[in-house]
């Protein structure tokens, strides 16, 4: 840490890269309660609902970086987002902790995309989440190639919620998510019409865990992030790819606050990962993939 207590790169533990600010700070919630409440019991966890200066406190104390972001699914919920703006502000004021993600629905046309090259220029977004299922799009569809072509031109990360989905789970057609919406192959067109375009596959793919892997070994800008499951439920074959063939492309994250990264670190020292690849997921591929220096 800096005298100022800001921390350096050099001394953080870990880069999360996959993180939900979940409230405004003006008291606008990202999703629904029935939505949300779902999503707690599946992921077991506590009802917590962090704003952007939260997350920085809470990762700061932990000596962590951590990509952030909301998700933007207005024309599906009707939920107002929490802006984007608001996230790129408190970033830059913890720019030593933060990392801002945009997030805007690809059903916002040609507003969306003047949005996210407003967002890049103006607010100096890192990057932008899409989650398909509550976003109601599949990746390839050509509506949101213009999005991709501005990620693309600027040299940022695109971040694709991939699998099941605990938002809406367990609910009478759970919730009108529709799971089809995040098999990774329709990511895998993406990665063929943006060459340039980086892509992280959030979380554990299941039940596409195969696909996932197979789109990340063929694709050489393709990442997968290990958020939104505990280290002790990782597939087997992703655990042993991550030893070896994509050890230099899986990334640490959490999906905080559906899961913490105390319980996660915790259960990821006991999983099978050799003692060089840890830093690897841990730090080194994020900051590579971010572009982040010491």
């Amino acid at each position: 840490m800096t005298d100022g207590g800001r921390l350096t790169l050099a001394d953080a533990v870990a880069i999360d890269v996959h993180t939900h600010v979940e409230m405004s700070e003006a008291g606008g919630d990202s999703l629904p309660d029935e939505l949300r409440d779902a999503a707690i019991q599946h992921f077991r966890g506590e009802s917590a609902r962090p704003t952007a200066v939260e997350l920085a406190r809470y990762y700061r104390e932990r000596r962590m970086m951590a990509v952030v972001f909301t998700v933007d699914s207005e024309s599906f919920t009707g939920q107002a987002r929490v802006p984007n703006e608001e996230i790129a502000e408190a970033a830059r004021a913890n720019a030593d902790v933060l990392i801002p993600f945009a997030s805007i629905d690809p059903h916002k046309g040609r507003r969306g995309v003047d949005e996210a090259r407003r967002l890049i220029a103006e607010h100096g977004v890192r990057g932008f989440k899409f989650h398909p299922n509550v976003q109601g799009f599949f990746p390839n569809d050509r509506m949101a190639y213009p999005f991709y072509e501005v990620i693309q031109e600027a040299g940022l990360p695109a971040l694709f919620h991939t699998g099941h989905s605990g938002i809406g789970s367990g609910l009478p057609g759970g919730g009108g998510v529709r799971l089809k919406y995040s098999n990774p192959m329709h990511v895998d067109d993406v990665a063929v019409d943006f060459p340039e375009l980086k892509i992280v596959l959030a979380h554990p793919s299941f039940p596409w865990q195969d696909e996932a892997i197979s789109v990340a070994l063929h694709k050489p800008q393709v990442y997968i992030d290990l958020s939104g499951w505990s280290p002790k439920y990782f597939p087997p074959q992703l655990v042993q790819y991550a030893n070896t063939l994509l050890k230099d492309k899986v990334l640490f994250g959490t999906d905080y606050p559906a899961i913490t990264p105390d319980r996660w670190l915790s259960d990821f020292d006991r999983l099978a990962i050799k003692p060089d690849v840890r830093p690897l997921i841990l730090k080194r591929n994020a900051a590579r993939l971010l572009g982040l220096s010491a």
